[in-house]
This record gives structure tokens, sequence and C-alpha cells, in this order.
């Protein structure tokens, strides 16, 4: 199978298989990256532990943190006591959720991305009430923004004597009829 095929299958089944755990797999959520297809992971009890990507995964379909997914449980783990058999997204979230198999440990908190889209509003809503004190300051301030080097720098200036100035030249020219 060419590694096309069988990235469609792998991600073809990540993304349309809804799945309960086992009984003996369990729901845990990555809180970083090791490296070298190991993620860290917290249960919902409290416990972290360490898990591999299987081999199937790499390079097809990546997790980052705060993402949920289902373990299987190595026996003769130490430091890596589980594998990754399969990743949740919203929808499957969601499914187990109404299917009652979503653990209580993770009901609590709403996710990840939930929680940076209300940091980025009350963000903005503390902007914008900066901004009302300080409109001046801020549309003068362009040191933040970014520079690329890579082109040309030029100079705009709108100043009512440039504009004066262009319009006399315009008229010179239309009477001289260069």
């Amino acid at each position: 199978m060419s590694q096309a095929t069988k990235r469609k299958h792998v991600v073809k089944e990540v993304l349309g298989d809804f799945v309960t755990p086992t009984e003996n797999q369990q729901i845990v959520r990555v809180i970083s990256s090791r490296g070298n297809n190991l993620h860290e992971t917290v249960t919902a009890q409290g416990e972290t532990f360490l898990v591999s990507m299987p081999t199937k995964f790499r390079k097809n379909i990546w997790i980052k943190r705060g993402d949920y997914v289902i373990v299987d449980p190595i026996e003769e783990g130490e430091k890596v006591k589980a594998e990754i058999s399969f990743i949740l997204y919203k929808d499957h979230i969601q499914y187990l959720q109404k299917q009652q198999q979503w653990p209580e440990g993770f009901m609590e908190e709403p996710p990840e991305q939930d929680k940076t889209n209300k940091q980025q509003e009350r963000e903005e809503g503390r902007e914008e009430k900066d901004e009302e004190e300080d409109v001046s300051d801020s549309e003068d301030d362009e040191s933040d923004l970014f520079v690329n080097t890579n082109r040309s720098n030029y100079q705009y200036s709108e100043s009512e004597e440039d504009e004066e100035d262009s319009e006399e030249d315009d008229n010179n020219e239309e009477r001289t009829g260069s």
C-alpha cells in the first residue's frame, strides 16, 4: 500500500469512526509532547504518565497539548504505560458525553479551545477600553508591526503641502501640454 493510500485510510478512520473505550482502555488528556513520538498525559483522576504514538499515526495525524486520546495500557511499561489507540476530536467528545462515557474529571473544565477563545475575548475587551483612552498613541505607534527585511522600505507622507504641490504640478503640465 502506498503512503498516500495509507494516510487516506488512517485519516478516514480517525475522523469517521465513533468509538467508545473498552474496559481496559481509558481516556486521557495530552499535557505535552516529549519527542520521539512520546506524549505526557493526565487521567481524569490526575495521574500522569507517558504514552506512545503507534506507527500508523506517525506523520499522518498530529496531536497537540490539550487534545484527548483513548489509550491501551502496556503491561510491561515502566515509563511508557500506554499506547494511543484513538484520537478524540470535538465531535467524538460530544458523542461520548451523550453516551455517558466521558470521565467526570474532564467534565468540569471546558475544552482547551474554548478557554483560549474566552481569554482572547477578555483581552480584546481590555484592549478596546485602552484604545478609547489612548487613541492618538495607538494610531502613531507602529513599533510592534512586523518588518520584512527582504523588501525595500518606502516612505509615504500624507501632508497638505505635498497634495498642494502635486496639484500645482498637474495644473502646470496641463497648461504647457507636457
